[in-house]
């Protein structure tokens, strides 16, 4: 997976930039097995308590949906006027227990769409890009697999499709448990993959933050096996080793803050702003139980927002226009 990925080195009087993606998905129980009727969308009505953030700040955030959001009217309707005015990019997010054909024995391995065999994935993913390819007017570039389920066949998925950004990998999660990849080797940079290397990776942004983060694998490791002690909340008190991501689900403003000079300092320059959709109502996400959780949530969005732009120089762009702008660096 990604064996021959080629990293970009931007410039380094490169203003950071920013993006925002957001997986837009129908409401389910994260913790149970995939149901394939739970197709609910009720969230997308309320969808403009983030997008009204974006539009105060100038950012034009990447939606990507997937098949429940892309087949119903009332989730369509809402997003279609954004996209129609400019102000949001629509991409592709395969959660494969709801995306025909249903083919597959349903189980916590096959809800990361690499694993599935190569021509059902293919199906599911042609099946999700016509659907939203009739709904918005025009045929998403842009894919992130759900569940960050990239697999060994999805690179020449991609490509086939026409898909010329991926947005899946997201360091440094390991979700082996379950049957899912693990990308703690991955970082936070951009790069080139694909059989012909022009297809582009824009991570999640996350990675181990601290003085020991070279050794976060083995210290992890340990970790993980002296969980009792609570090893891995003593590695980040004494500033070891932290894991983080730039997310307003289950991270601070101040761990945003902290990942992002981190990031910095090792040459980072993109950066991206990622969480799901049903997060915008309280009860359907575990990071978003009730109206005072919603308020810290959207409150992070104007946090991190402030510094990112006004203290940092930062700029907004989308995954298009990054892009555009990599194409210029190689």
């Amino acid at each position: 997976m990604f064996d021959n990925r080629r990293y970009i080195t931007p410039p380094q009087d490169l203003k950071p930039q920013l993006i925002v993606v957001i997986d837009t998905e129908e409401e389910f129980d994260w913790n149970a097995e995939p149901d394939s009727k739970a197709t609910g969308v009720s969230a997308m009505a309320h969808i403009d308590r983030v997008q009204s953030i974006f539009d105060e700040y100038g950012i034009v955030p990447c939606y990507v949906v997937d098949y429940p959001i892309a087949s119903q009217s009332s989730s369509v309707e809402v997003l279609k006027t954004i996209h129609a005015q400019g102000r949001c990019e629509i991409g592709a997010h395969l959660h494969p227990w709801v995306s025909p054909p249903v083919e597959e024995t349903l189980s916590r391995a096959n809800m990361y769409p690499g694993n599935l065999p190569a021509a059902l994935e293919k199906e599911k993913l042609r099946q999700l890009r016509d659907t939203i390819e009739t709904s918005f007017g025009k045929a998403p570039s842009i894919y992130k697999a759900g569940r960050y389920g990239f697999g060994s066949n999805t690179a020449t998925i991609l490509r086939e499709l026409g898909f010329n950004i991926d947005l899946s990998v997201c360091p440094p999660l390991d979700s082996r448990g379950d049957g899912g990849p693990d990308y703690r080797r991955f970082d936070a940079r951009p790069f080139w993959f694909g059989p012909s290397q022009d297809i582009l990776e824009i991570p999640v942004t996350g990675g181990f933050v601290g003085w020991a983060h070279r050794f976060a694998l083995p210290l992890f490791g340990l970790a993980s096996r002296l969980r009792r002690l609570r090893a891995p909340g003593i590695l980040a008190r004494l500033g070891a080793v932290d894991r983080l991501m730039l997310s307003p689900e289950g991270f601070s403003p101040a761990e945003h803050i902290k990942l992002t000079q981190f990031l910095l300092s090792q040459g980072v320059r993109t950066f991206t702003w990622s969480f799901h959709s049903p997060s915008v109502v309280p009860g359907h996400t575990d990071y978003v139980q009730n109206d005072q959780q919603l308020t810290q949530f959207l409150a992070s969005f104007r946090q991190y927002f402030d510094f990112f732009f006004n203290q940092l120089g930062g700029q907004a762009t989308t995954p298009t226009r990054l892009r555009t702008l990599m194409e210029q660096q190689t």
